[in-house]
């Protein structure tokens, strides 16, 4: 998708929102005759989730090379950008236990007793339960029934193994690239739909929450959910802000010269298509070339900050809607699961709007939820690819610390391995 279209569909689901407000607003219930459309919606985005899922991570995961010889700067590395990926889920947890935004927000009564059925249905966990989560005896059935955590988990493994059995690998790893770059033109498709899937979801949970009435409701809880989702995303970016003073010794020159990237990336709503001028920009400011070639895609590849922490306040915010209580066991299989759903996430259009269905389904919580985070969706998402920007340039200014006067030679192997 062009960024003019994209630009033009962003317009069109504002609009929709803002149609489907109103409908909701005047017409009451009589707006549930548009629900199927958004049915029809979110059908077509759950239609794609195994195929693409299996795709973007087995990709992404294999876009990193021979694991074997990533060697101490990979390892580093990869340890480095899942530590920070874990801390933006932590923040997001803690702040939207304290806040609370999906408290008040009015439901209809079939809503409420179907959330809590569903989560009721999924019976009290343990510790062991969430590490048996991660393996499926029969990823066939595991698919079916759309639980997603154990495919996710398969498909990393997958990935890493694929990359290091040669030419055959070699074969699978094309037939993956393939399947990934079809299935973003299949989501792309869906996508020109989503004005009036937004409409239909907004309207619909107006209609059935009572219309008018429930409209400042709405809107106040929304509201509480974007500040929710803002002060996290500032406090991760103050986060790393830190990490890069104490860790990599530099100071607020740092941050000023990488705000061309950043800004580009709120604009484009895409750290992939930023990441030409986040290199540049790390260059300009004089970390090492070699450094900079290849921990700063490899964070494009896995480093997801903003992503993974939206997604967690997006699950609690949908559970508070429904007055389903989330335990710590569930929030820890968050933390795992949207850890995990953040390696593929970059190569996933509307990878927020995707990969959430991920984390739903890991805790039992209702995917219809997702229709009224659309509406705002489109602002949140360039506010996270900010975020997730300025986490791969400071996991860069970091690791050029630590890695480059020892390790060089290996970063250059592990480059030429890659290519």
């Amino acid at each position: 998708m062009s960024h003019k279209h994209s630009m033009i569909l962003l317009y069109l689901i504002v609009a929709g929102m803002i149609a489907g407000l109103l409908a909701g607003w005047y017409f009451g219930e009589d707006v549930l005759v548009v629900k199927w459309i958004g049915v029809l919606f979110l059908n077509a985005l759950k239609m794609t989730i195994i195929p693409l899922i299996l795709a973007a991570v087995i990709s992404g995961v294999a876009s990193l090379g021979d694991i074997r010889k990533l060697g101490k700067p990979g390892g580093l590395t990869m340890l480095y950008y899942l530590s920070t990926t874990i801390i933006a889920i932590i923040i997001g947890l803690i702040l939207v236990n304290i806040i609370q935004p999906g408290q008040g927000v009015e439901m209809s009564a079939a809503a409420l007793e179907a959330g809590v059925q569903k989560a009721q249905s999924g019976g009290d966990k343990d510790f062991s339960d969430i590490l048996l989560s991660l393996i499926s005896p029969n990823l066939v059935k595991s698919a079916a029934e759309l639980q997603l955590l154990p495919l996710v988990f398969f498909a990393v493994l997958f990935g890493a193994a694929a990359t290091t059995v040669g030419k055959a690998g070699d074969n699978i790893i094309g037939f993956f690239e393939g399947l990934n770059a079809t299935m973003m033109k299949i989501v792309g498709w869906i996508m020109y739909f989503s004005p009036l899937g937004v409409f239909a979801l907004v309207a619909t949970a107006l209609g059935e929450a009572g219309g008018g009435a429930a409209f400042m409701n709405t809107i106040l809880g929304i509201g509480k959910y974007v500040a929710t989702v803002m002060i996290a995303l500032s406090v991760h970016a103050v986060v790393l802000f830190v990490i890069m003073i104490v860790l990599s010794k530099r100071g607020a020159g740092f941050l000023k010269d990488m705000m061309r990237a950043i800004l580009t990336a709120f604009g484009t709503a895409s750290s992939s298509a930023t990441l030409p001028l986040t290199m540049e920009c790390a260059q300009e400011h004089g970390l090492s070339k070699r450094s900079v070639r290849f921990v700063i895609p490899l964070g494009s590849t896995i480093n997801m900050d903003g992503t993974a922490l939206y997604e967690a306040i997006a699950a609690m915010f949908i559970a508070q809607m429904y007055g389903i209580e989330l335990d710590m066991y569930d929030q820890i299989l968050i933390v795992v699961t949207a850890t995990l759903a953040a390696i593929g996430a970059a190569g996933i259009p509307q990878a927020g709007t995707v990969t959430m269905l991920i984390v739903l389904s890991a805790v039992g919580l209702p995917a219809e939820g997702i229709g009224i985070l659309l509406s705002v969706d489109w602002f949140l998402d360039r506010c996270r690819t900010a975020v997730n920007t300025w986490g791969d340039a400071v996991g860069e200014a970091v690791m050029n610390k630590y890695m480059i006067s020892t390790d060089e030679d290996e970063i250059e192997y592990a480059m030429k391995d890659e290519t």
